[in-house]
């Protein structure tokens, strides 16, 4: 067997006890533990050591448990904030689109006037009418990176809460 078999099975070991595997995954970690007695050996000490974590018992004082409800409460209330905003950004964006290609021959007459009128070149009328087009896109760039921002950086951490 291979080193790459050895360390893909205790990846695929440590992977079933966090989150499981797919079938084809844990077939394959069976296989290999049948053949391996290194690999079956590290499967049987990942189990025990696992179950002796969990019949350890922690005790935690009533203002540690408050607290972190409270933590958790505050968290799921922002994550609820953000989704109903991004809601309405993105029905904004929509609305925006929509009503952006129901006006744009009444824009573009508009600025073929405008060009007409002023003796503009026609490239100048005609960028003037796509910025016109990729302005509310441009502002929804605009809010999502100034968000993504906030959020990865700058922004209020759960730590603030304390």
């Amino acid at each position: 067997m291979s080193e790459d078999d050895h360390q893909r099975a205790e990846r695929l070991i440590v992977a079933n006890q966090v989150e499981g595997l797919s079938a084809s995954d844990q077939e394959w970690l069976n296989r290999h533990l049948e053949r391996c007695a290194r690999c079956a050996s590290r499967a049987d000490s990942t189990e025990q050591a696992l179950r002796s974590l969990r019949s350890v018992s922690v005790h935690v004082g009533p203002g540690l448990i408050r607290g972190t409800r409270l933590r958790v409460y505050a968290r799921a209330l922002e994550l609820r904030e953000r989704r109903t905003q991004m809601t309405m950004l993105w029905v904004s964006c929509a609305l925006s689109w929509i009503l952006g290609a129901l006006s744009a021959p009444f824009v573009w007459r508009v600025f073929a006037w405008l060009g007409v009128h002023y003796k503009l070149p026609a490239i100048a009328w005609q960028l003037g009418f796509a910025l016109w087009w990729a302005l509310p896109a441009a502002a929804v760039a605009v809010v999502l990176v100034m968000r993504r921002a906030q959020t990865e950086g700058g922004g209020q951490s759960m730590d603030s809460l304390r």
